[in-house]
């Protein structure tokens, strides 16, 4: 029951400092070359998130052979700029993946 309990209390506080800093941050404190700045940093984070994921094996070295989730991205990639969905995007990268792993 403790490992539950420790859990919830990590997810409470990891919710809690993430939410007080958009609760606490008000648009008018920032100018608008401020906010230009701060709406790319999802873009620039993104990459940074994913990269490792499709590249690095559970070893933490690059995967070039035989890698489907390279094939895999790269058809999420071509539909999502045709597309210009994400729920499209996420699919087909994930069908994509699981046909080359499976089959």
């Amino acid at each position: 029951m403790s490992d539950w309990l420790l859990i919830i209390y990590c997810g409470v506080i990891t919710y809690l400092t993430r939410f007080s800093m958009i609760a606490i941050l008000k648009k008018e404190m920032f100018n608008n070359r401020i906010r230009e700045v701060l709406s790319y940093v999802p873009s620039a984070i993104f990459p940074a998130i994913i990269f490792p994921a499709i590249f690095l094996d559970n070893s933490g070295s690059f995967h070039f052979e035989d890698n489907p989730k390279i094939l895999a991205s790269i058809v999420a990639i071509i539909i999502g700029v045709i597309s210009n969905n994400i729920l499209a995007t996420i699919i087909s990268g994930l069908t994509a993946y699981w046909f080359l792993i499976f089959i």
